[in-house]
């Protein structure tokens, strides 16, 4: 199934403070905002519906996890980018001094699923991953 044909996705997100979700998604990751309140914003995620919803007291991840010797957290989200597009956002993070949970790195090199992936934290500490595959049809590949 080509990416055009892909269904959208909606993911809803509780934030603390939605000034911070506000700089974070629309000026530092560069989201088109859509609709909002003043308990949520909406945000175009690559054709997806990501909200922002006010909730105080919002926590981060519930745990980290072990992949290829490092320690995720999970829960996370994000999006799998051309490389030219992750490598574009990766140099937009580090411009805008936003601290890495895990830098950009090259994961399985040589295997079977090959993939450039970094996390970071939002300001209220929801865990993202951004994600590329030199061959997207190894995203699968076991």
């Amino acid at each position: 199934m080509s990416a055009s044909h892909r269904p959208g996705f909606h993911l809803a997100i509780p934030v603390d403070d939605l000034a911070a979700a506000r700089r974070f998604y629309g000026e530092v990751l560069g989201l088109p905002q859509g609709r909002d309140s003043d308990h949520w914003i909406d945000w175009d995620l690559h054709g997806h519906q990501l909200v922002t919803h006010l909730v105080p007291g919002a926590t981060g991840p519930a745990g980290r996890s072990e992949v290829d010797e490092h320690r995720v957290p999970v829960p996370h989200f994000g999006l799998i980018l051309p490389a030219d597009e992750f490598h574009r956002l990766a140099q937009r993070l580090r411009d805008a001094q936003v601290e890495f949970v895990i830098e950009p790195y090259l994961r399985f090199p040589g295997q079977p699923g090959e993939q450039w992936t970094m996390f970071l934290h939002d300001p209220a500490g929801n865990a993202l991953e951004f994600k590329s595959f030199a061959d997207e049809s190894q995203i699968f590949a076991r």
